[in-house]
């Protein structure tokens, strides 16, 4: 318990990265299956995350995050896309990876997936963009709190221009959408943001019991 307390306390949204320092092959594999682990509703996952590390495209998306230096200085650039929208191939895939995976007859598992479909797919186009999007912050909150064990820094990434990021990455023709953007490397020394006390409401704001 206090490992945990103590790594949330360390961490904070890394402003100035040092850009000669590398997360290592083995740590981005740590965090990457911490983040494919994540939780998501149903089980859908329905998002895609690009890991960038070509300087040439972090240059060229600097102009469209507000100008900041994280996506150039930060040791990898994570995207998270969530799908714009979505038919039955969503639930399908996802039925034929269970099916796969824990043994299972297809055919065991329809009621489930008309289940899911009821639920799904009668949404408007722009109901079930928000949903995914909101799918994308769960697997973000992991990825960052993996990074936060192992000492490596991060910064959550709103501050963008997502049309153009879509544009660059070329993700409207796979029907994704650029969701967050999460900075990830180590801190400089420079980074005066690393010395201040955490802000946060008390518990007694932030919390009800019933």
């Amino acid at each position: 318990m206090k490992n945990i307390l103590e790594n949330r306390t360390w961490r904070y949204a890394t402003k100035k990265f040092d850009h000669t320092k590398k997360v290592s092959d083995h740590d981005l594999e740590l965090l990457l299956e911490a983040t494919r682990l994540s939780a998501s509703s149903y089980g859908l996952q329905p998002y895609h995350i690009f890991v960038i590390t070509d300087q040439e495209t972090k240059e060229k998306l600097r102009p469209a995050s507000w100008g900041q230096s994280q996506i150039t200085d930060a040791s990898h650039i994570i995207v998270f896309a969530n799908v714009t929208d979505f038919g039955e191939e969503l639930v399908d895939d996802y039925l034929e990876n269970v099916s796969t995976t824990r043994n299972i007859p297809e055919e065991g598992l329809k009621g489930y997936g008309d289940f899911m479909k009821s639920k799904l797919l009668d949404l408007p186009a722009q109901t079930k963009s928000a949903w995914t999007s909101r799918q994308v912050y769960i697997a973000l909150g992991n990825l960052m709190q993996a990074a936060a064990e192992l000492k490596i820094d991060t910064c959550p990434m709103e501050g963008i221009e997502n049309e153009v990021y879509n544009e660059i990455l070329g993700l409207t023709d796979k029907n994704l959408n650029t969701a967050v953007v999460l900075a990830v490397g180590y801190r400089s020394e420079k980074d005066e943001t690393q010395h201040y006390s955490k802000v946060r409401k008390t518990r007694e704001e932030l919390f009800s019991h019933i």
